[in-house]
């Protein structure tokens, strides 16, 4: 229940909703006054959440800096969040833009820091069908030589809680031992680790994936970027799914 909860709650807390919400408001009304506050509002919304400096503020107080591995440390094992790839309607399924978590796993891998390879994702879609992220990335891990004895599939879960339940299962069950590494996007750590510490699972976190630009600011970063609302609605799921996890 907590999970279709959660995924109608979703429409409501982005920041484009926010403004189509309140646009439709300013339609509606009658009163002239309240009118102009509502499409002055509305504006307000835009702009703050199309600005791009704004956005990449918050984003280098919220994720996780890099990491670099001790290079004596080898581990039993990575898991590797899932998110990073999609399905078509004709079979065709893909690689999107959160690649980079199976290429920083592959990259471990193959440089020996990790022993194995969990990849923890099945279907998050409200109405699924049968495609398992899991079990696709596996067919992805073979074409570069990862042996199957080190390729762990955790195909069940559909949302951060669930990756975190159901791989301490596999891990329990493959009898490895912590601390492991943790692979996910750093705009999605700070929760990652929150619930898997939570499920006591011994993790280092090895966040990839950045959306922030970490460099000089332009003027070009104060005009109104439609696209910095989708990484908005990336960044306040996370804070309040991160504050939800916490009062749970």
């Amino acid at each position: 229940m907590f999970f279709y909860f959660s995924k109608i709650l979703e429409f409501f807390i982005y920041p484009f909703s926010w403004i189509l919400i309140l646009v439709v408001a300013a339609l509606v009304v009658k009163k002239a006054g309240l009118k102009k506050k509502l499409f002055i509002a509305a504006a307000v919304v835009f702009f703050l959440f199309s600005d791009s400096f704004l956005l990449n503020q918050f984003t280098k107080r919220w994720d996780i800096k890099p990491v670099t591995l001790a290079g004596a440390n080898t581990y039993s094992c990575a898991i590797v969040l899932g998110g990073f790839s999609s399905e078509l309607a004709n079979g065709a399924d893909y690689f999107n833009a959160s690649a980079d978590r199976f290429i920083q796993a592959l990259k471990l891998f193959q440089n020996g820091k990790v022993k194995r390879i969990l990849v923890s994702g099945g279907n998050g879609s409200l109405f699924p069908d049968s495609f398992r992220e899991g079990d696709w990335v596996k067919t992805q891990l073979l074409e570069f030589k990862v042996p199957d004895s080190c390729i762990i599939i955790e195909d069940k879960s559909r949302n951060t809680i669930e990756n975190a339940a159901f791989s301490k299962q596999k891990l329990d069950s493959a009898h490895l031992t912590g601390p492991y590494v943790l692979i996910t996007s750093a705009y999605h750590m700070r929760r990652s680790l929150q619930i898997f510490r939570k499920t006591k699972i011994d993790v280092t976190p090895f966040p990839c994936n950045y959306l922030a630009a970490d460099g000089y600011t332009g003027a070009g970063d104060f005009i109104p970027d439609p696209g910095v609302l989708a990484s908005w609605n990336i960044y306040i799921k996370e804070v309040i799914g991160y504050l939800v996890n916490d009062l749970r």
